[in-house]
């Protein structure tokens, strides 16, 4: 089972990810979408042991203004009529300047036009901005 683990700081402006073979999380800053690769990826959950690097955590930037896109690989693999897979990144720079619950909304909506049908997968997303005044969260599953 694959899984990305995120602990966002509330006394700094940081967050961690550990990443277990999951789609990595997008990040959204001044307009821009970016791949939140981290250093040493881990194994999927129950295989650990099978690996000496354990689980490790890599830190980023997490200020006021960035938005955090988790998703499961049934979105970023989703296809349109000629197979072309669904632009997330691209998406989420036309889409991103909203807050958390309405950019899934508009993801969502989005993706419905663009693959025409039902998802071959199952799909699931969290979004998560920081303001000034705290976090924001919402979630959805399609």
């Amino acid at each position: 089972m694959t899984a990305v683990i995120v602990d966002i700081r509330d006394d700094q402006p940081l967050l961690s990810v550990i990443n277990c073979g999951h789609p990595p999380p997008l990040l959204l800053r001044a307009g821009r979408s970016s791949t939140l690769d981290v250093e040493q990826p881990s194994p999927p959950l129950g295989l650990g042991g099978l690996s000496d690097n354990g689980y490790g955590a890599t830190a980023f930037d997490f200020g006021p203004g960035d938005l955090l896109l988790l998703y499961t690989d049934g979105i970023s693999e989703a296809r349109d009529e000629h197979g072309e897979f669904y632009p997330l990144s691209a998406r989420l720079e036309q889409f991103g300047d909203q807050d958390p619950a309405r950019l899934l909304a508009v993801v969502n909506a989005d993706l419905d036009d663009f693959v025409a049908g039902t998802l071959a997968d199952d799909a699931a997303m969290v979004a998560v901005a920081r303001d000034a005044r705290g976090l924001n969260v919402a979630t959805t599953g399609h």
